[in-house]
């Protein structure tokens, strides 16, 4: 045998090993960075949920007989808080934009609430909250986009079913603004 055909040869037992090897590892690392980005979210709704207390407890200190309304809110936050899985999860957290909009719409018959200072830093909280987890949100659809497409693809389909490798659910949030949610102004430079 010449020098050639062990090249050849070589060539044809490392080359799919060598393919098998970068496409394990780019799942894999699109795995992770999907974990880490689920993370991130994860990260976003426990502070988005850490201020449904204060605020449910601020308007109710200004709307006492709103009682369904709170009740409604702090269940949703319950149940976003149990809620596993991105489809799941997705669909409570809906259900809590659903119950900020109420509360926002409450807010609105109460002037004195509006100008409350504790109130409006609640809600300027929550705007700069509900910005952070729609960018998290996008970075971690879009990460999952890039795995699902290289799990559903062929060739790269074989590694991922052979490694156990398997598609993950996008995370879609209701965004506030499509809930309903009304703009509320504080004055010149106030955000909505």
């Amino acid at each position: 045998m010449t020098l050639g055909w062990f090249v050849v040869i070589g060539l044809l037992v490392v080359g799919p090993g060598a393919w098998f090897l970068l496409t394990f590892n780019r799942l894999t690392a699109l795995s992770v960075r999907a974990e880490n980005a689920w993370a991130d979210i994860d990260v976003q709704l426990r502070k988005r949920w850490d201020l449904v207390p204060r605020l449910v407890e601020t308007v109710g200190g200004y709307a006492r007989h709103e009682r369904e309304t709170l009740a409604e809110v702090t269940a949703a936050r319950s149940g976003a808080e149990a809620a596993e899985g991105a489809e799941v999860r997705a669909g409570a957290e809906s259900g809590l934009s659903r119950g900020f909009a109420k509360l926002f719409a409450l807010a609105e018959n109460y002037p004195e609430l509006k100008a409350d200072n504790l109130y409006r830093s609640l809600h300027d909280q929550l705007i700069d909250v509900e910005d952070d987890l729609e960018s998290a949100r996008r970075y971690y659809n879009a990460v999952v986009r890039d795995l699902n497409t290289l799990v559903a693809q062929f060739p790269s389909s074989l590694v991922a079913g052979m490694t156990g490798k398997r598609p993950r659910e996008f995370f879609q949030l209701t965004d506030l603004k499509a809930a309903g949610v009304p703009a509320v102004r504080f004055g010149e430079g106030a955000r909505s």
